[in-house]
C-alpha cells in the first residue's frame, strides 16, 4: 500500500503543479480553486497514509513495576477497510482514529489502577483504566480471554478492587 501511495503522490504532484500554474498565470476559475483545495486535502491524507503504512508497527507493552504500571499503547499495523468489508459500522471519527491511532504512553499509579475495570459490551469486553478525564483501553487487540486473564493478574498483583465489573471470582471456578 505504501509503494502505491508513493506512486500516486508522484502523479498527485504533477496534477497539483498543473492546476497551480494555471491559477497563478491568471487562467483559472472558481472551479479550479475548489478542485485544487480538494486535491490538496486528498494529497495530505495520502501523505499521512503513506507515512503510516511505511512506518514499522510498535507493539503494545505493559511493564509491571513495584507500585505502578508503565503502559505504551504502541502503534498497530495499518489496517485499511474503506469499503467496510469487516461489517462493523464506524462513524467518520472512529474510522479516522482507527487509521491514525494516537499513541499513548503513561505511568499508571496505584490510585489510577483502582479504576481498572473489565467492562462487558455487546461486542465483547474491554479492559479500561481512567486517567484524569480520559478512559484508556488496555489490550485492545487481545482476545476476551486474554483481557480477563490480565484483569485478574493486575487485580491480584496490585491488590485492586474487583476489576471485573462487580462479578465475584473464585480461584477454582474463575469468573462467575
Amino acid at each position: 500500500m505504501g509503494l502505491f501511495l508513493l506512486f500516486w503522490l508522484g502523479l498527485w504532484a504533477m496534477g497539483f503543479n498543473a492546476a497551480a500554474s494555471q491559477l497563478w498565470s491568471g487562467k483559472g476559475n472558481a472551479f479550479l480553486v475548489f478542485w485544487l483545495g480538494a486535491w490538496t486535502l486528498g494529497g495530505l491524507f495520502a501523505i499521512a497514509s503513506a507515512y503510516r503504512s511505511l512506518r514499522p508497527p510498535v507493539p503494545e507493552t505493559i511493564e509491571l513495576k513495584r507500585s505502578s504500571i508503565a503502559y505504551d499503547s504502541g502503534v498497530p499495523p495499518l489496517q485499511w477497510d474503506p469499503w467496510n468489508f469487516s461489517g462493523t459500522r464506524k462513524s467518520p471519527v472512529q474510522a479516522w482514529r482507527s487509521v491514525f491511532p494516537k499513541r499513548i504512553r503513561v505511568d499508571l499509579e496505584r490510585r489510577q489502577l483502582q479504576t481498572l475495570r473489565l467492562r462487558e459490551f455487546d461486542t465483547g469486553n474491554r479492559l479500561t483504566v481512567d486517567v484524569d478525564s480520559d478512559r484508556i483501553e488496555i489490550a485492545a487487540n487481545a482476545s476476551e480471554v486474554e483481557r480477563e486473564w490480565l484483569a485478574r493478574l493486575l487485580t491480584g498483583r496490585y491488590s485492586l478492587l474487583q476489576a471485573t465489573g462487580g462479578a465475584e471470582t473464585t480461584p477454582a471456578l474463575g469468573r462467575r
